[in-house]
């Protein structure tokens, strides 16, 4: 990138401007997952962790917790009231009969269909209007935030728990 480009003051307020978008799509999609959370009649966590075993399918209950950033305990008080809403089920897994898993179960699964559904649907057809090099760079962006995100948040949660000062900059990922 050239001196001129840098300094571009359009290029500086689309910058803004997709900062801003970035950060109200974001405020959008909270506000969509609380809605989903009272429609399924269950909380926040409890709807993070069910989307993280429909996403990735029966796992055990510690990858449940790695993957949501809780601890055992809480992932244990999830799952149980995950059971009891219907929503999740502990499963003996058939390569290692001594493991558990959790996974969704349909009626999640359909809930979360009909819930979701039409937005997804939605999307997607506002997604066909793109090129798919138009795609590939909407992809790459969004997995780069995606991972920027996580790099943060695992920051704050390693400074938290050693220091309540603001946390330093997570370090940059290797390129290569």
């Amino acid at each position: 990138m050239n001196t001129k480009e840098q300094s571009d003051p359009c290029k500086a307020r689309l910058i803004a401007e997709l900062g801003y978008e970035v950060r109200a799509s974001q405020n959008a999609v909270d506000a969509m997952d609380e809605a989903a959370c009272r429609a399924l009649g269950i909380n926040r966590t409890d709807g993070r962790c069910l989307d993280v075993l429909e996403r990735e399918g029966p796992m055990a209950a510690g990858a449940l917790a790695r993957a949501s950033g809780l601890t055992s305990a809480a992932t244990t008080l999830v799952l149980d009231r995950l059971e009891r809403a219907g929503y999740a089920s502990r499963v003996g897994d058939r390569a290692d009969r001594r493991r558990v898993l959790v996974e969704a179960t349909p009626l999640a699964i359909r809930r979360a269909r009909e819930i979701y559904g039409p937005l997804g649907e939605e999307g997607t057809r506002e997604l066909e209007g793109y090129t798919a090099e138009e795609l590939r760079l909407l992809r790459d962006f969004l997995r780069r935030e995606r991972e920027l995100n996580e790099r943060y948040a695992a920051s704050l949660r390693e400074h938290a728990s050693t220091d309540s000062s603001a946390p330093s900059r997570p370090r940059a990922r290797s390129e290569g």
